[in-house]
């Protein structure tokens, strides 16, 4: 039955924009700068912002904020590079927060 439905995504809280699958998701215990957040391995509709460098709680990183491609809403940001070896698993990855993002086909 969810075959029929669609895939089970998430989508910009503002607009509804699709932009992430579950099935990218590759943690849940993330934080953000409002709360819980989601570190997916992929995004979709979508705009990357300029690179900066930001000290986040597991040391500094090269990071560019993510907005919704429709509304321009601050969704997260993606991980450009780590400078730790242990936080380079990130590089390339999104971090969406849980209150910017609403769950569409669940």
């Amino acid at each position: 039955m969810a075959e029929a439905i669609g895939p089970r995504l998430y989508s910009c809280c503002n607009c509804r924009n699709h932009v992430a699958l579950h099935d990218d998701v590759i943690s849940k215990a993330f934080q953000g700068k409002n709360g819980r957040a989601f570190l997916f391995s992929h995004a979709m509709n979508i705009v990357v912002g300029p690179k900066e460098d930001r000290q986040l709680r597991t040391g500094l990183h090269t990071v560019a904020d993510v907005y919704c491609s429709d509304c321009r809403e601050v969704l997260g940001w993606k991980y450009v590079q780590a400078y730790e070896e242990t936080q380079k698993y990130k590089e390339g990855k999104f971090v969406l927060e849980k209150s910017k993002i609403a769950k569409e086909n669940w």
